[in-house]
């Protein structure tokens, strides 16, 4: 079997990049509330450690969106910081062993004013997207309500100082269908026996 090189991950002039983390095969990260709150505990303590900037987050049930400014280490260093901690304490919580991230995480660079706003958006609007609720505001586990209200974890000054609050709220509010870094959903290919057996 010959293994093909990864793609090199694009580089962010501006060091800012909209990342997504999904469940292996899936599957969902986060089973119930504790599992959001830890997972917000270890964005914490590794912002602290690797001196990062989160301009926004949101986490659903089967992956995670982050918009994050890196400074003093690179990025595959965050994640790797990020995801092992989670992974350590979520398979010793539910007694699973293995994976829980699908492969590695997937990574997009952010380096214009007008795309920077087009992704802060789209990672508040995903949960309205989903069904899940009907304004950004009612979603408990996004960056929306640390903008809106007190910021936590949350570097919300950079975003705050290019918009305004009202512009803010008005850009979140407003439905749009953006085009961003998300989940792909590919076509199951179905073949028969004999196919398969071909193959």
């Amino acid at each position: 079997v010959i293994k093909m090189p990864r793609a090199a991950r694009e580089k962010s002039e501006s060091g800012i990049y909209h990342v997504m983390l999904r469940g292996v095969n899936k599957q969902q990260i986060f089973e119930e509330k504790e599992d959001y709150e830890k997972f917000i505990q270890i964005l914490e303590d590794c912002k602290e450690i690797s001196k990062f900037e989160l301009h926004a987050y949101c986490l659903m049930g089967n992956h995670i969106h982050l918009l994050l400014r890196v400074e003093k280490e690179p990025l595959e260093t965050v994640f790797r910081r990020i995801g092992s901690r989670f992974v350590y304490w979520y398979n010793i919580k539910y007694r699973r062993i293995g994976h829980l991230f699908q492969d590695r995480f997937k990574s997009e660079p952010v380096d214009t004013t007008d795309y920077l706003m087009t992704v802060v958006r789209y990672i508040h609007q995903n949960p309205v997207k989903a069904g899940i609720c009907k304004r950004v505001s009612d979603y408990e586990y996004s960056s929306y309500c640390e903008y809106i209200g007190t910021s936590y974890i949350v570097d919300t000054a950079y975003i705050l100082e290019i918009w305004g609050m009202d512009a803010f709220v008005e850009l979140n509010e407003t439905t749009v269908k953006d085009n961003c870094l998300d989940v792909s959903e590919k076509p199951v290919v179905r073949v028969t026996d004999e196919q398969a057996r071909a193959l």
